[in-house]
């Protein structure tokens, strides 16, 4: 398995997977490829001896990409279309990190596959765009979507509630913003599970696919929820959560009000189901400890 991106959670944690499996797993970051050029990406497909590629690389800082336009664009619209075309050319089966942010998040109920996108920030519409390039640009693909990532790896929600939580007697946290916390880990054991199967030509194998954790919850739920068991596992001091409205939240940037996703369809065509978030956090924050 040949990896777009190097350092982000879900890279992290399949290498970590491959060293548990029989699985071989290649990471490759920007001191490696630069999947804005085309010619980067083809010289190190064409080198790797590859079974399988997967793009875990993105341009991800919602807020910066605001007034970062081209480079966002660039890298999660052009990169993956770099990298359908590159993965045509040699019939390499693609599979691509997507999000929950391709959706506006006025939907009552959790977003399924086939739901009408309409991001309604810059992040959410590069990613939406690179969906599209993919789509159009080789049909071995599999775009999974999830949302609300965190792991022990890199930056994130839960590493920034148990730093934060450790310098401050209290935090304000987005209440209304419902979405479901996936784990990276989990993620990781997802596409090794795909990859294995699409192998054995199961159908409708291809395609776009949702993938998160079970059961949907707040910001603020969730970072209650991070306390108690960082508390728990004697890792944390208590810290109050006081629930805030987005609309107090100081921020340049609109995101989903609902960002849940329906994950029936990987379970029909994969055999694949998702985990309960709160029982991934405990195993998060364990291996943080």
């Amino acid at each position: 398995m040949l990896v777009i991106g190097s350092s982000g959670q879900i890279a992290s944690a399949l290498r970590q997977n491959a060293a548990s499996s029989a699985l071989s797993v290649q990471c490759h970051g920007r001191e490696t490829v630069d999947v804005t050029r085309p010619e980067s990406v083809t010289v190190l497909l064409a080198n790797a001896g590859a079974d399988m590629v997967v793009n875990a690389a993105a341009y991800t800082a919602v807020d910066a990409a605001e007034s970062e336009t081209e480079r966002a664009f660039a890298v999660n619209c052009d990169g993956p279309a770099n990298l359908a075309e590159a993965c045509r050319k040699l019939d390499l089966p693609l599979i691509h990190i997507s999000t929950d942010y391709v959706f506006d998040g006025t939907k009552h109920g959790a977003y399924r596959e086939d739901d009408p996108i309409n991001p309604v920030n810059v992040y959410g519409a590069s990613k939406a765009a690179g969906e599209t390039k993919i789509r159009d640009g080789h049909f071995r693909h599999v775009i999974l979507r999830t949302s609300w990532v965190y792991s022990p790896f890199g930056n994130n929600f839960v590493k920034s509630m148990l730093r934060l939580g450790a310098e401050r007697e209290h935090l304000r946290v987005v209440s209304d913003q419902y979405g479901c916390p996936s784990s990276a880990i989990d993620i990781a054991g997802a596409i090794v599970a795909i990859s294995t199967k699409l192998f054995d030509h199961i159908p409708d194998g291809y395609g776009t696919f949702h993938y998160c954790g079970a059961g949907a919850t707040s910001w603020a739920a969730f970072a209650e929820e991070i306390f108690r068991v960082a508390v728990k596992k004697g890792a944390g001091l208590p810290c109050r959560v006081i629930p805030i409205p987005a609309v107090d939240y100081e921020s340049n940037v609109t995101r989903p009000m609902n960002s849940e996703l329906n994950c029936d369809k990987i379970r029909d065509v994969f055999d694949i189901n998702t985990q309960p978030w709160r029982s991934s956090l405990e195993d998060c924050i364990e291996r943080i400890i």
